[in-house]
């Protein structure tokens, strides 16, 4: 039996697993941007409100994910319904012990932040310092990081160069020598790394905006 903090609990990974926030969902299929909103799940009186199929339906549609892929996500928020995940500042990262070589978090430390299970064990939180990133994201912004998820032009990534420079950018373009990396503040001059300087390349799947 489906319980209602399972359906919007993996309404809610489904967002953070496409990059966005709940509203950000509703307004990428087509909905109202409130409609997933956390004051829409319940009424003044405390009667549980649920999301309804014809919304479900657009945002498996907006998203490309299966039926499948939506209840694997409930069943995952039925095992473990929240998680903490490490977080660490972004201008930290660059230091040694942080990252494994395949850009798992390791050591210990990193602090924690509490976040909905989204399928990856090895999924972690960097907090934005600075105006670099401006207006994409702002000082004291957290995004959460996958470095499992596949990478395609156009995602907002973050890179670590072997160097120990780590950037948070959208990539632009990666081929088998090179990584072509376009800067979110139009202020700042875009990156390209030849792909033997460069450590690792993860996904950034939400931000706190």
């Amino acid at each position: 039996m489906l319980t209602h903090q399972q359906v919007w609990g993996a309404i809610d990974a489904l967002a953070a697993a496409h990059g966005s926030t709940a509203s950000g969902l509703a307004r990428k299929a087509g909905l109202d941007s409130t409609t997933f909103n956390k004051s829409k799940r319940s009424s003044g009186n405390g009667r549980l409100r649920w999301p309804s199929t014809e919304s479900i339906s657009k945002i498996l549609e907006a998203t490309g994910a299966s039926l499948e892929e939506f209840l694997g996500m409930v069943r995952e928020v039925r095992r473990d319904p929240t998680r903490t995940i490490p977080l660490i500042g972004l201008a930290q990262a660059g230091a040694g012990g942080y990252f494994g070589d395949a850009g798992f978090p390791v050591g210990s430390g990193w602090d924690e932040v509490v976040f909905p299970h989204i399928g990856s064990d090895h999924a972690y939180a960097l907090e934005i310092s600075g105006e670099s990133m401006l207006p994409v994201y702002r000082d004291g912004d957290i995004v959460i990081v996958d470095p499992e998820a596949a990478v395609r032009r156009g995602d907002r990534v973050v890179v670590k160069t072997l160097e120990g420079e780590v950037l948070a950018k959208e990539l632009k373009r990666q081929t088998a020598k090179t990584v072509e990396l376009k800067s979110l503040n139009p202020e700042h001059e875009d990156r390209t790394f030849p792909m033997d300087q460069v450590a690792w390349i993860a996904r950034i799947l939400w931000s706190s905006q």
